[in-house]
């Protein structure tokens, strides 16, 4: 089961998916909620805690989630204090009762990461792109919008026909039709 954690938070953060099953994860931390509050109502343990990204709204709440589950934290870039365990471009994780393969999808930060279970289909897609055909930002520091453009069409080609759920890092989820709200921001990414 997939559950947003900070889909009722009305301060700034970004979704933070709970997901249980053989491994119970989280994929990322969110920021200014309590979120070792909503964990406790539904988990005494907690395996594996995987960051899309580091950006504040993301990981402000890694420290309190560390230190209430003895977590480690899983992402792409080590050099950053939130993370604990280097994730590859292509390594596979579990989250959940499936494997995820990491994608490294930088462009809206240089340390994206996405998360696609083949399998079943369910993708999480952090920053990279949103419902509607929306896009992550390239204006922040280590922003960039052609390597952004080049993350979305890998991810594009990755989920190509075979993607059923979109789990972004803000806004509602897509499960119809996702690969539509792929494709529209792929092709709206590359005007401008």
């Amino acid at each position: 089961m997939i559950r947003n954690l900070a889909r009722d938070v009305g301060a700034f953060t970004s979704n933070v998916f709970f997901v249980t099953g053989e491994t119970t994860a989280l994929v990322d931390a969110g920021a200014n909620f309590d979120l070792v509050a909503r964990l406790d109502e539904h988990l005494d343990d907690l395996d594996r805690l995987y960051l899309t990204h580091t950006h504040p709204d993301h990981v402000e709440n890694v420290a309190a989630v560390r230190d209430a589950f003895g977590v480690e934290t899983w992402g792409y870039d080590t050099d950053s204090e939130y993370v604990d365990n280097a994730i590859e471009d292509g390594e596979s994780v579990p989250i959940g009762d499936d494997e995820y393969e990491a994608l490294f999808t930088p462009g809206h930060s240089p340390d994206h990461l996405c998360f696609y279970a083949e399998e079943t289909g369910v993708c999480f897609a952090g920053d990279l792109v949103f419902a509607n055909g929306s896009f992550g930002r390239t204006d922040l520091e280590g922003g960039d919008r052609p390597t952004l453009v080049e993350s979305i069409r890998y991810l594009h080609d990755v989920v190509d026909g075979g993607l059923s759920a979109l789990y972004v890092g803000h806004g509602p989820s897509v499960t119809e039709r996702p690969l539509d709200d792929v494709e529209i921001a792929l092709q709206a990414s590359q005007m401008g």
